[in-house]
């Protein structure tokens, strides 16, 4: 007789072609089974949706799927509907026939998984329905939205608070790949969730690469970027749709296809772009970063953000849509301390003081991780309240080519003096930009308004620029010698620790600002040699196997990664499957994809060692 444990592994092989869990899955999976709510932090890529996929079919009744991205629902219909799975999705791209449709089916219990929008889902009419219908399971995906808190806050969200009072029996599941703490109580409040199974996933995604560099020639720097990764899919993040449409039309000038995708383009355009990419027949969609994607795309090898983000929260979920397939990926920011002036001013006039805080809080975070010297891995987790024992992940700029330090006590002390005689002259506390102009001996409304011209710290920085002396005291602050109070209009005042090295002028050291740094050849080719080790294959059998998977995918008009993903092809090209059963144990290969596709892929396996000598990469 076979175990529970046993049972479940066999639908994952059957179903998903996968031979074990992955972290937490399955401590996952058991609790749904037992009707217990569960809430679930998993990084992107880290297959939060098996955790509800698998329990549908492991039990009677629908699960309902919630998801606020429309194109995110037709792309996980289609990988699951590939693997024999019965699915569908409702969303408002659907006609009204094909909607009527699809109702008489889920009434007639022909669906083991209904993906619907938060709008639809609350509907009367459709709790109506939903009532009538043997529900086991209903999973909010994107758990986040419902959190003021959150990044990404989306007001029709709130209304999901009602699903524990309308169905009382059914347990919940609650998930995202971006909380931190403070997210997470909110929406296992929000969501009432009861006496929930918590999981909380490391936030580290060991096979992403961070790098940050100044902006000089952003476009050149993009250019060149890109044409490093000409075999591979990557994203733009913009601050602007403008710029969006731009580099898309520039790159396109350059030899690369791309396009745009963006809230203001026409339905059937942006669709029609995100199709292309899809199915990579466009290397790179630029995006705005305000605008979220919601696509499932496995082998985005590449990101770019082009602008600064406006929080820590979204540049995580954003990089995230990088090697979601486990493979090495490339994670770039363009910095300039220009966007967060531009975005601050957007931020003045956010009529809301509580939204307005907390935006300007979050901008600041965002600031400091990108000017930061420490690791950058260390830093983003420790965002999450996740300590990174080891302090060189060998994985970011500042761990690959560490910055450059100097002996920066004379300008520590300049600054930190500046503060404390404007504190000693008005009896209140300025902000950096104050200090930076009284430093460079600025002649400034506000400065004459507080009679700064008169103070011993007037003009003694005129060597360095303003911006010079900003980055400089936020320098300070990272090292503790200065506090920024952001309830007080991100105020600074001198730390106990920053008082005593004033007095005792303590020598302190600096870190150089980021530049566009040298590649360090050495210890990036040990990183992935590291990373790829276990992902050595064939290259010219998996170009051989890309080009099959693209024609079958075109013939059923989806994406190329639903017929099989990049790690499945890898293995292919590694271990040279040419029989049924030796097909079978490719990870990625289920019962019914080796039914539909193994065929093909044998076939040219088969083909390519008549005419290549097999290798070997023990």
């Amino acid at each position: 007789m076979n175990s529970p444990t046993q049972n479940l592994l066999v639908l994952l092989k059957e179903n998903f072609g996968f031979d074990s869990f992955r972290p937490l899955q399955e401590e996952i999976v058991r609790d749904a089974l037992a009707d217990r709510d569960v809430f679930a932090l998993l990084p992107t890529g880290a297959g939060k949706s098996l955790c509800f996929q698998l329990p549908a079919l492991a039990r009677s009744g629908l699960t309902v799927v919630v998801s606020p991205l429309i194109s995110l629902m037709k792309d996980q219909v289609d990988a699951l509907t590939a693997s024999g799975i019965a699915a569908t999705f409702l969303n408002s791209t659907l006609p009204a026939s094909e909607i009527a449709g699809r109702m008489r089916d889920l009434r007639a219990g022909e669906y083991r998984l209904l993906y619907v929008a938060p709008e639809r889902l609350m509907l009367p009419a459709f709790l109506s329905n939903l009532r009538d219908w043997p529900i086991g399971l209903i999973a909010i995906d994107e758990a986040h939205c419902i959190s003021e808190w959150g990044h990404d806050f989306r007001p029709e969200y709130r209304q999901l608070a009602q699903l524990r009072e309308l169905f009382p029996r059914t347990p919940l599941m609650a998930l995202t790949a971006t909380a931190t703490r403070r997210v997470q109580g909110d929406i296992i409040k929000q969501l009432r969730l009861r006496d929930p199974s918590c999981y909380v996933a490391s936030f580290n995604r060991p096979n992403l690469t961070y790098r940050v560099q100044a902006k000089d020639g952003a476009y050149k720097q993009l250019l060149r970027f890109v044409k490093a990764h000409e075999q591979d899919s990557g994203i733009v993040y913009c601050q602007s749709r403008n710029t969006a449409e731009s580099l898309s039309l520039r790159l396109n000038a350059d030899g690369i296809k791309a396009e745009p995708y963006h809230a203001g383009l026409e339905g059937a355009r942006r669709n029609r772009n995100q199709e292309s990419f899809l199915r990579d027949d466009v290397q790179v969609i630029c995006a705005t970063i305000a605008f979220g994607m919601g696509i499932n795309k496995p082998n985005v090898r590449f990101v770019v953000h082009y602008d600064l983000p406006k929080n820590i929260e979204g540049y995580y979920q954003e990089t995230g849509r990088a090697g979601r397939d486990g493979l090495p990926s490339e994670c770039l920011l363009l910095f300039s301390a220009g966007d967060s002036v531009k975005y601050s001013r957007f931020i003045d006039e956010v009529s809301n003081p509580q939204e307005r805080d907390i935006a300007r809080q979050q901008l600041r975070q965002m600031v400091q991780l990108a000017e930061s010297a420490e690791c950058r891995r260390v830093a983003l987790l420790r965002y999450f309240g996740e300590e990174f024992s080891d302090h060189d992940c060998r994985a970011c700029d500042n761990c690959l080519t560490p910055r450059e330090t100097y002996d920066g006590t004379l300008e520590a002390q300049k600054f930190l003096s500046c503060v404390y005689r404007l504190r000693e002259k008005s009896r209140i506390d300025f902000g950096i930009n104050q200090i930076a102009e009284v430093l460079t001996g600025a002649d400034t409304d506000k400065v004459r308004k507080w009679e700064h011209q008169h103070v011993s710290t007037y003009g003694i920085g005129k060597e360095r620029s303003q911006n010079e002396w900003r980055l400089i005291g936020r320098e300070l602050v990272r090292l503790g010698l200065l506090k920024q109070l952001p309830d007080k209009f991100n105020v600074l005042q001198l730390s106990e620790s920053g008082w005593t090295a004033l007095k005792q002028r303590q020598p302190i050291l600096l870190v150089k600002p980021i530049v566009t740094p040298k590649e360090s050849r050495r210890r990036d080719d040990k990183r992935k040699s590291d990373l790829g080790a276990a992902f050595d294959y064939d290259e010219a059998l998996f170009d051989r196997l890309r080009r099959v998977r693209k024609t079958i995918a075109d013939q059923l008009s989806v994406p190329a990664y639903i017929v099989f993903s990049d790690v499945s092809l890898r293995q292919m090209a590694r271990y040279y499957p040419t029989t049924e059963r030796e097909f079978a144990q490719i990870s990625g290969v289920g019962a019914k994809k080796l039914a539909d596709f193994g065929g093909p892929f044998i076939e040219a396996i088969a083909g390519f060692l008549r005419e290549h000598q097999r290798r070997s990469f023990d």
